[in-house]
């Protein structure tokens, strides 16, 4: 009797969990956000007060759009062209958070101050791109070529360069607190004033690699690799 009391007392009394979900595009998220009486954050977000499965999955299906749970293990990306890209942002357009750029070509684009927060950019080619100051917080660079590009002042936490090519990048002030660069091509980068807190280092290639300055505490480094990096 007393679990019961409990239960119904916790299933009324608690506080209210909001849930954020997220769509494949901005547009969709701002309708849908008007259709179910949420709050649309700006970007492919939408936070309601509870969540009716059946009714958002019937308006995504109305505007033919997919969506998923922020957090989910796998989020719902739609396939996002170059050119789409360079138009939105030459007319002020800086928010493609969830953006899937899978092998895209983005060699030498000046995308200054752009968040493409939790993009999927593995396989894609940077080279030479100017991405200073972007928010780029757990994007997935695995077996990106990032090499000569310019991540001066970017947000990079728990961002994942896994293979990825970073030679002679620079990377100076960048926030890259609990990355992935296992196996990355670190050949000549600059990391001068980085934190590196907690990221992952092991198996990188640090040929005259910069770290003047860097914040390396906790990070897993294999100490021999460290004698071929200026310090």
């Amino acid at each position: 009797m007393t679990n019961i009391i409990a239960t119904v007392w916790n299933n009324r009394f608690k506080p209210h969990q909001e849930s954020v979900l997220l769509f494949d595009s901005i547009s969709t998220a701002n309708e849908i956000a008007l259709m179910l009486n949420g709050k649309w954050d700006g970007c492919n977000g939408v936070i309601v007060a509870q969540c009716d499965e059946i009714a958002v999955s019937t308006a995504a299906k109305l505007l033919e759009a997919q969506w998923c749970y922020q957090g989910a293990s796998q989020a719902v990306l739609n396939r996002v062209t170059t050119d789409e890209i360079l138009r939105r942002y030459a007319i002020g357009e800086r928010n493609f958070v969830n953006v899937n750029l899978r092998c895209a070509v983005l060699t030498s684009v000046k995308l200054l101050g752009i968040n493409i927060s939790y993009a999927k950019l593995n396989f894609a080619n940077l080279s030479q791109a100017n991405l200073s100051q972007a928010n780029l917080t757990a994007a997935d660079f695995s077996q990106a070529n990032l090499s000569k590009s310019d991540l001066n002042k970017a947000s990079l936490i728990r961002a994942n360069f896994t293979g990825a090519n970073l030679q002679e990048a620079s990377l100076q002030g960048a926030n890259l607190s609990n990355a992935n660069f296992t196996e990355a091509n670190l050949t000549g980068a600059d990391f001068t004033g980085a934190n590196l807190y907690l990221a992952d280092l092991r198996g990188a290639n640090f040929h005259s690699c910069n770290l003047s300055g860097a914040n390396l505490k906790g990070a897993k480094i294999i100490e021999s690799e460290l004698a071929f990096a200026k310090q």
